[in-house]
């Protein structure tokens, strides 16, 4: 089936997808750091094949020009969001045909199963205004919250000290580049292109600066 919405070389875009029946996706701490690894691996023009570089530092990896530029992600255990910008004609489709084909691959491999891991195709939606990239770019990175506090979307954060130690702990989302501690590791940093994104992007937040501005787009 095609997709009905086309992505603009420029544009903006939320992309998530959840696995089959709602079922984890990530299993374990093996399974979230080969998807990470695959987030930026799979990102390029150059096809590999994963057990010639399993060994490599990100870093050390020549993928190419990266097919789409990443501003923030998030693994749960059932699903995964990513904020991207669309830098070449085709881009975010490439990319993330090879990034859910490789991780399901993996998978089901790994754990001795065969079908679909996903839900159909990837979602995505147009992010087409700046109160809503600012919105995504905290929604986010506040998604692992809700291991911690399951109704925060509804009720809010009930301790925001708690919540905050909680997300630096985190090690599976993009929040330590932008938020959390001021070290971040070299591959965790390799994933992200926030040069390319508005310039709060760029710029160490507070904590409470990402729950004001989730708190402001869903009060206006």
């Amino acid at each position: 089936m095609q997709r009905k919405m086309a992505f603009g070389v420029g544009e903006y875009y939320h992309l998530y997808s959840r696995g089959v029946e709602k079922r984890d996706v990530f299993l374990d701490a093996h399974d979230r750091e080969r998807f990470m690894r695959l987030l930026y691996i799979a990102n390029g023009e150059r096809s590999f094949e994963y057990r010639n570089i399993q060994d490599k530092p990100l870093g050390a990896i020549d993928r190419g020009d990266a097919l789409a530029a990443i501003g923030a992600y998030v693994l749960m255990p059932n699903h995964f969001h990513l904020l991207v910008r669309e830098t070449r004609e085709g881009g975010i489709t490439k990319y993330l045909r090879g990034l859910l084909t490789g991780y399901s691959s993996y998978f089901n491999k790994r754990h001795n199963r065969v079908g679909s891991l996903f839900q159909s195709r990837f979602k995505a939606e147009h992010v087409d205004r700046d109160e809503y990239l600012r919105y995504l770019f905290a929604y986010i990175h506040l998604n692992p919250i809700k291991l911690l506090e399951p109704k925060w979307k509804e009720v809010g954060i009930q301790n925001l000290e708690r919540a905050e130690v909680f997300l630096c702990s985190y090690q599976y989302s993009s929040y330590a580049e932008y938020g959390g501690p001021s070290s971040v590791p070299r591959e965790e940093v390799a994933i992200l292109s926030p040069e390319v994104f508005p310039e709060y992007f760029a710029k160490r937040k507070e904590f409470d600066s990402f729950v004001r501005e989730w708190l402001d787009y869903k009060t206006d």
